[in-house]
């Protein structure tokens, strides 16, 4: 496995320069595991399918679904990817790298729980700032027009928030000056985690079942059905930082109301 990741890499770095691996490569990267896994969770609600395992019964209507992916599309190409262009020389300066050899998976693995443990702290601020009353109305308000997220609303957000909240994403990586495979291994995990937290639906092997502290989409979609600047569940992946701060209470109470009812039930 080492060797093949090897050759692919050796690949990449003798037919692309530094510049557009950084740039142009992550960015490639990101649409494709983006697009390919949140687009089935469009096909999934429009055409009825595992309804059982859909958090709520409202669906989104193929217009209202059109226009996230266009808007999703402006934002792409006109802010995320001239920033990615923008920040190359500042990631370069903090160490990021392309070259041989490539780091170990304990190296990477390290870096990768760093960036999920700081990205959570400042997600779950600067997201909390955002539902403040001004910036809910002028800023936050926009991804919160889907009050029934599907995948692809993840990303759909103000200019000024995909900056505000991609610091969060970043700072991890700007501390460390990692190399870029452990940086596209990162923004991998962090696409495929709010795609998956904003899919709509609660399956039997969603990572929440298994996986202690992980919010999920049952954790995140309280947050959206509730259009009010103090929804709470401000949390990123991991929901520690609601639990210590008590911005959770009213989800845990519905969720111990819910569980009380179906236990009533059987």
């Amino acid at each position: 496995m080492a060797s093949l990741v090897e050759s692919g890499w050796q690949y990449l770095v003798t037919h692309f320069s530094d510049f557009q691996l950084a740039c142009i490569g992550s960015f490639l990267l990101h649409e494709s595991v983006f697009f390919l896994s949140g687009l089935p969770f469009i096909y999934l609600e429009r055409q009825g399918f595992l309804t059982k395992y859909k958090i709520q019964a409202k669906n989104n209507t193929p217009a209202a679904q059109g226009k996230c992916i266009t808007r999703l599309l402006l934002y792409h190409f006109c802010v995320n990817l001239p920033l990615m262009m923008a920040s190359y020389p500042v990631f370069r300066a903090m160490g990021m790298r392309s070259s041989f050899p490539l780091p170990s998976w304990k190296e990477v693995s390290a870096q990768i729980l760093f960036y999920f443990i700081i990205e959570d702290f400042v997600f779950y601020w600067g997201h909390r700032i955002l539902h403040s009353k001004w910036l809910y109305k002028n800023v936050h308000s926009v991804h919160h027009e889907y009050a029934t997220p599907f995948g692809l609303t993840s990303e759909y957000a103000h200019p000024a928030e995909i900056l505000f909240l991609g610091f969060a994403t970043i700072v991890g990586p700007a501390l460390t000056g990692p190399h870029l495979i452990t940086l596209w291994l990162w923004m991998v995990l962090r696409v495929l985690e709010t795609v998956e937290a904003h899919c709509g639906y609660h399956f039997p092997w969603s990572l929440s079942n298994f996986l202690p502290l992980y919010g999920g989409a049952d954790f995140h979609d309280y947050h959206h059905r509730l259009l009010y600047t103090k929804s709470g569940n401000y949390s990123s992946t991991f929901v520690y930082m609601d639990w210590i701060f008590g911005t959770d209470k009213g989800y845990r109470r519905l969720k111990s109301l819910k569980e009380t009812s179906e236990s009533k039930q059987t």
